[in-house]
């Protein structure tokens, strides 16, 4: 039996709250290539909402449509009061491959979105320090990516998209890049900075016990072209810790959403592109 999208289910935590994001209709092809179409769904200002699909359905395409740098063809996405056709204050994106300037140090990378917004000085010199320390780099204020490791490079640049303070923060895979004991880490501390900095999140990810962990819900990506097959409220006890990882429930949403994926993504291994 074949699930039905439910594409404005809200999290028990902002079932009351007015949406951060609003996705209606959105459509998006490349030439004859449709690659999603009809996604509808709402983002509430303190939600990370986790976004899981086979390999290839838009996942990536559909978060830089929501940050203006790839436009839509069809329907509609709203930040707050304001329609995104190009990028926007206040959204912050963070890419699975750093994107750190190598020439500059841990300071002057994360300063950098905070000049490009035009901050004064003072507010520069006050605001770095904090974020540096937020993520867990003090002490590390003058090192260069390359002597960094992926981790600490990873935690640079959530630092700079953390210091203009978005609204909305999008994550494509941030955490892919780097080793399972690292990536374990950072799902952790991103909990921690969210839980004390909280805001909309859209989390785009392969791993569906990443999703469930981060996630307070997980909308399923599917077909071809893909649209929404299903979200899934994840209603697990908060603050999340390793603990959570070992709950009953954990593994039952775990592999909820692994079975609605599951034949797709082996399907998807044994198509030919044209």
């Amino acid at each position: 039996m074949t699930s039905q999208p439910t594409a404005t289910v809200p999290s028990p935590a902002i079932a009351d709250a007015e949406p951060r994001i609003r996705v209606r209709g959105l459509g998006k092809h490349y030439g004859a290539l449709e690659v999603f179409k009809n996604i509808d769904f709402d983002v509430g200002p303190r939600e990370i909402v986790a976004i899981v699909g086979p390999s290839g359905c838009g996942k990536t395409t559909l978060l830089r449509c929501i940050d203006g740098l790839l436009p839509h063809d069809a329907g509609e996405i709203m930040v707050g009061n304001e329609r995104v056709t190009e990028p926007i204050a206040g959204v912050a994106m963070v890419f699975q491959h750093f994107g750190l300037f190598p020439w500059k140090t841990v300071t002057e990378n994360v300063a950098y979105g905070l000049r490009m917004a035009g901050a004064p000085k003072a507010e520069i010199e006050r605001k770095v320090p904090e974020f540096i320390k937020l993520v867990g780099l003090a002490g590390f204020e003058k090192a260069f990516p390359y002597q960094m490791s992926g981790g600490m490079q990873q935690r640079c640049g959530l630092a700079r998209a953390l210091a203009i303070e978005p609204n909305v923060l999008l994550m494509d895979e941030p955490f892919a890049a780097v080793d399972a004991q690292t990536r374990e880490i950072l799902q952790f501390e991103l909990l921690r900075i969210w839980e004390e900095r909280p805001t909309a999140m859209i989390f785009v990810t392969h791993s569906i016990e990443e999703a469930v962990l981060l996630g307070h819900r997980v909308i399923v990506l599917k077909g071809r072209p893909s649209s929404i097959h299903e979200n899934i409220v994840i209603d697990l006890p908060e603050p999340r810790t390793r603990e959570t990882l070992q709950l009953p429930r954990f593994a039952e949403l775990r592999e909820r959403v692994w079975s609605t994926l599951m034949r797709e993504a082996r399907e998807a291994e044994f198509v030919l592109e044209r």
